[in-house]
């Protein structure tokens, strides 16, 4: 591989490109193969200060939180255009960092977000401030006559915000952070995962190129003493946060004493309730493709499935009969459609939930093994759990890896109390003949978007929020409120007479 973004050694800071002092770097590795792709300079504590200064300049002094909406869109559209030019770059990148199956790198993980971006543009475009009606009233001093006014809304950006992002999307999911912070007028520290730090590394370069106003984009890596430094520091204002739950409640404890604002997004155990008058080799059908894709390392992923015992047997048997000739392989080759694990440490997570499956009693149906014929790289089967308990372990805790759970119900009620019977409250499915009853049944779980008999049909929706319930976080990326986190209220009120 030929990406001269590997071979990028500075990290991005006040408009600049900052070697660390250090010279410390980390090599990243490719997941197919187990190979170093390239050595990421890696940041600490001299590196974090610059940073936050630059994004405090550039917010306290500079010209970007003082554009209007539409001048900063018009800067947005370039990057977009920029970004759009890439494509090709970007999305050989995404398959050799993240380890992305070549046809989800050409879709969900990189032509969505560009979707997403297009978006948020246009939403930037269009906001104005809101003046209320004039209204009377009686003044404070006696005897004095009536006075007219009325109040203008403002909205204004929050200040310096810190972007955390996960690695399982690191384009869309950089991209979620860019886009509402920027164009709301934030500036932004932008903080990758250790395992996929180019794909952040990128968007310094466009930002060159775009011509973005020093400091306005700065984008750091580091380990453990950095992020901890990043929640803390009195210079942010707003920490956006995708990951694990158990690192949010990290970050909402160390954000605490400042009273930061916070987005988190902190993935989930979807829930697929499939009904005694479905469809099920539809519904197996949507079970596997969400079990396999990207090998289960997605946030919102289906991987628990409700189905009514009438079909039970028929769904498993369908969803076996699919996976029995599976294609896992190397993610550069399309005709593979699951790749590998990021790291052999979540492979073996994922072979610690599989002996937790076994000595729970469950049934295991399909894979629970290493492919034999994948000597190198994270690879792991898909792997079909029946006959589950939904207090288990498998049944509880997000794995992010391939695996799915069976568990059987016999009444609606007792199908909704089950898929809301979770920490997480992410994503969920019906799929029902009736579709009155279905929708009905949406409305019942606890979770922040329901695909019903299929949902969308394909990428997920520029349009629509996304977000969780419970542990799955607050806040919501995406949709027609997305700026709105990172924007505050001002009420200016003025007499007319």
């Amino acid at each position: 591989m030929s990406l001269a973004l590997l071979k990028r050694d500075e990290l991005y800071i006040g408009g600049d490109w900052v070697r660390p002092a250090s010279r410390d770097t980390e090599a990243v590795l490719n997941p197919a193969t187990g190979e170093v792709l390239g050595n990421a300079p890696l940041g600490g504590i001299a590196e974090l200060d610059q940073a936050l200064s630059a994004a405090r300049d550039a917010f306290d002094k500079g010209p970007w939180p003082r554009m209007s909406f539409k001048e900063r869109a018009a800067v947005m559209a370039r990057m977009h255009a920029v970004l759009a030019r890439r494509m090709p770059e970007i999305q050989e990148l995404t398959i050799a960092e993240a380890g992305a199956p070549d046809g989800l790198a050409r879709s969900l993980q990189t032509v969505a977000p560009m979707k997403h971006l297009a978006y948020g543009i246009d939403l930037a475009a269009r906001l104005e401030p809101i003046t209320s009606p004039a209204e009377t009233g009686r003044p404070l001093v006696p005897g004095a006559p009536d006075y007219l006014g009325a109040t203008t809304t403002i909205r204004e950006p929050v200040g310096v915000v810190a972007g955390i992002t996960a690695y399982n999307f690191p384009f869309m999911l950089n991209l979620s952070k860019v886009t509402p912070a920027l164009l709301a007028g934030n500036a932004l520290v932008l903080k990758p995962s250790p395992f996929t730090p180019f794909a952040a590394l990128l968007f310094g370069e466009v930002a060159d190129e775009i011509g973005l106003p020093k400091g306005v984009l700065n984008v750091l890596t580091g380990g453990i003493d950095v992020s901890h430094a990043l929640t803390t520091r009195e210079e942010v204002d707003l920490i956006s946060f995708t990951g694990s739950d158990k690192v949010a409640s990290m970050i909402m404890a160390q954000a605490a004493p400042g009273l930061k604002r916070l987005v988190m997004e902190n993935g989930g155990k979807s829930a697929m309730i499939v009904r005694h008058d479905a469809n099920a080799e539809q519904a197996a059908m949507m079970a596997v493709l969400h079990m396999t894709a990207h090998c289960g390392q997605g946030c919102a992923l289906l991987t628990r499935y409700i189905v009514h015992n009438s079909l039970r047997a028929k769904f498993v048997e369908t969803a076996k009969a699919m996976l029995k000739d599976w294609p896992v392989g190397p993610p550069s080759d399309p005709k593979f459609l699951t790749g590998p694990l990021i790291r052999e440490s979540q492979r073996e997570n994922a072979e610690r939930y599989v002996q937790y499956g076994l000595d729970s009693g469950a049934r295991l149906v399909s894979g629970g093994r290493r492919p034999p014929h994948l000597k190198r790289g994270f690879f792991y089967e898909p792997t079909l759990f029946d006959d589950v308990d939904n207090e288990s372990k498998i049944a509880q805790d997000e794995i992010f890896g391939p695996i799915g759970v069976v568990i059987g119900f016999d009444s609606d009620e007792e199908a909704i109390r089950l898929a809301n019977k979770s920490k997480y409250g992410l994503g969920g499915a019906i799929y029902s003949g009736d579709r009155a009853k279905g929708y009905q049944m949406a409305l019942a779980i606890r979770t922040g978007s329901v695909w019903l008999n299929g949902g969308f049909g394909g990428d997920m929706s520029s349009f629509a929020p996304m977000g969780g319930y419970k542990r799955s976080g607050f806040g919501r990326e995406y949709g027609p409120n997305w700026l709105n986190e990172y924007l505050v209220e001002k009420a200016v009120s003025f007499p007319i007479g």
